[in-house]
């Protein structure tokens, strides 16, 4: 790593503080304000294909061709796989808050824009730049999601949330039925309208997203520990405060090495070389559930109504019981990814769809039953395979260290989009085109053995995530880079705490100048535990009757010391200076919290820490 761009060695307990939250509004925020892109991308995917033969009509106001029309969808997915990778690079090298409101916002204007085509290259380019912030979404909101989400329930809320395409595709579905209906809109105003939806859907989106912090993770591992401090003491004293209990201490921290960038090869290397297992895990995941899911959403309205004789205006009806069953799936079996686990549902997830796949693909091949039957079979299978499809998303967004999180959900998105969602709606368009229900069947069973590859993929390959902290299961970059260097860093600190502390090389005690126009003066050096010596106090010194048992008066009283004469200065300084790591579990911030209740320390609003005794 280019040594001009690293900040400095850090320990903080962050993410463990994040993931011993309880449940609370802000993580409702979070769902609603981030999860959302996946209602918005199932919106607009349904919303192309069920306005597309209006669009095609004479009158329409843009007279496009049902080859055009596929060549948009073509487009639309070009763009997204484009958007993943510029953005996804974007997120993980400028964080995640600004990337997800710049999406939206290109999102919201490229879809007011669809409104108002007028030709087919214009409807091209402005579907290539939805596409495209539909895309930057994915790597900008997933990373986030999962870097603000606990990791007891992270399995449960990441499949739930892309699970919510199917909303949005139910939704599509169910308003084209108004706005295509040309006793109450004219032709060529109706599906102009249509688009209008997911522009309103995106304001209000916009508007609670305005609202989610910066992932403290990305902040304390690109140089900005204090705000990621301040975010977290803010979440918790929101949650104290609405549940009158006090949080329990965290019980771990980690070690990193702050950088500003890290170069792109860098990036790029790290599946390949460290993680290449996991690699292949997400190709297989991605490449499969693209290709099912591509080829029979592009296709269903056609199987419906060619093969089936349900009338085009009944097949939205059709459309949306399937989405809802797709949508069912991560609701109810989403739960048992956080306790069963997630190599054993991802499995079967993933072969138990390819299995009802070909029982479907012999009912469709053998004429059995009609268009309700084929529907329930199809809700049955995709109600297992959304469940894994949602899993491929948070596998990748799991498994991989945090620098490259972005990217990586972007590149594993684009890769399986490109090969399975462009190969599956062309192998199941040429079968439906044939009109033989042989050929067809046949695409369902290639289908299905995709789906079965990526099901035996987790079996041998699945990294066990459930209830894991994501710096576990991926160690940052910047921690092992931080590793390489323990012995360096850890004298330097140690030296730091003794010069700061009045002591010498060999711990004997030296004189040391205090900061400003104090006077020079001696003071012992504040040993770590309940009950050891305290440090000099000019002002009067805390009792050991001011506060709780389960903090010493001598930390307590060590901290108002520092922080008078560092002042300001950021917890994780303070922490370092008095060699708090040595005290036990949850000491060092309880003493804090003790300093700031009795009223000699306070944090400012940059969030660290400053005196009050002047």
């Amino acid at each position: 790593m280019n040594r001009d761009i690293e900040l400095g060695t850090i320990t903080t307990d962050v993410p463990a503080r994040i993931d011993r939250l309880p449940w609370a509004q802000f993580h409702w925020m979070v769902v609603v304000g981030l999860g959302s892109v996946w209602i918005l991308d199932g919106l607009e995917v349904t919303m192309v294909g069920n306005v597309a033969a209006r669009m095609t009509e004479d009158g329409s106001g843009i007279s496009m061709t049902a080859g055009q029309i596929g060549t948009a969808g073509a487009i639309y997915v070009l763009g997204a796989c484009v958007g993943a990778i510029v953005f996804g690079q974007l997120t993980d090298r400028f964080g995640r808050r600004k990337l997800f409101l710049i999406t939206l916002i290109l999102y919201l204007v490229a879809t007011v824009a669809t409104a108002f085509s007028f030709s087919p290259w214009y409807f091209f380019l402005v579907r290539f730049l939805t596409g495209a912030g539909i895309g930057g979404e994915y790597a900008a909101v997933n990373s986030a999601i999962d870097e603000l989400i606990p990791a007891r329930v992270r399995g449960r809320i990441d499949l739930i949330i892309n699970g919510s395409y199917w909303l949005g595709a139910a939704g599509g579905a169910a308003t084209t039925l108004f706005f295509l209906n040309t006793d109450i809109l004219p032709q060529m105003i109706g599906w102009r309208l249509a688009f209008a939806v997911g522009a309103l859907l995106s304001i209000f989106v916009f508007v609670v997203r305005k609202n989610v912090p910066e992932s403290p993770r990305w902040l304390f591992i690109h140089g900005q520990q204090d705000e990621a401090e301040r975010i977290v003491e803010g979440i918790e004293s929101d949650i104290e405060e609405t549940t009158r209990q006090k949080l329990p201490e965290p019980d771990r921290t980690i070690t990193i090495r702050q950088r500003k960038t890290i170069s792109f090869a860098e990036l790029a290397k790290v599946a390949f070389k460290v993680y290449p297992k996991r690699a292949v895990l997400c190709l297989v995941l991605f490449v499969g559930q693209a290709f099912l899911y591509n080829g029979i959403t592009f296709n269903l309205g056609t199987i419906f109504h060619g093969f089936y004789g349900v009338a085009a205006g009944t097949v939205p009806i059709f459309i949306i019981l399937w989405s809802l069953s797709n949508f069912a799936g991560p609701v109810v079996l989403g739960r048992l990814f956080d306790t069963i686990g997630r190599k054993p549902m991802i499995s079967f997830s993933y072969i138990g769809s390819a299995v009802v796949a070909v029982v479907l693909a012999f009912v469709f091949n053998a004429g059995i039953g009609n268009a309700w039957l084929f529907l329930i079979i199809l809700a049955a299978c995709f109600f297992l395979a959304s469940s894994g499809a949602s899993a491929a998303y948070l596998t990748v967004s799991e498994i991989f260290p945090m620098e490259t999180r972005a990217l990586a959900i972007a590149f594993f998105y684009a890769i399986g989009t490109a090969v399975g969602g462009i190969a599956g709606p062309l192998l199941f368009g040429e079968m439906i085109e044939s009109g033989n229900r042989s050929l067809v069947a046949m695409a369902f069973c290639i289908g299905a053995g995709v789906m079965a590859l990526g099901g035996i993929a987790e079996i041998f390959l699945g990294v066990r995530a459930e209830g894991a902290n994501l710096e576990d299961i991926a160690r940052p970059l910047t921690a092992d880079d931080a590793d390489e260097t323990k012995g360096a860093v850890e004298a330097k600190k140690t030296a730091e705490a003794g010069a700061s502390q009045g002591m010498g090389a060999d711990g004997s005690v030296e004189p040391t100048t205090a900061v400003g126009d104090r006077q020079t003066r001696k003071r012992d050096r504040l040993r770590p535990g309940p009950g050891s010596a305290g440090g000099y106090a000019p002002w009067p010194s805390v009792s050991s009757r001011d506060v709780p048992s389960e903090v010493s008066a001598n930390e307590v009283q060590g901290i108002i010391d520092y922080v008078r004469d560092l002042q300001p200065v950021s917890e994780t300084k303070l922490y370092r200076a008095i060699g708090a790591r040595q005290w036990g579990p949850g000491r060092f911030r309880s003493s804090v919290r003790e300093a700031i209740r009795l009223g000699h320390i306070k944090r400012n609003r940059r969030g660290t820490l400053e005196s009050t005794d002047r």
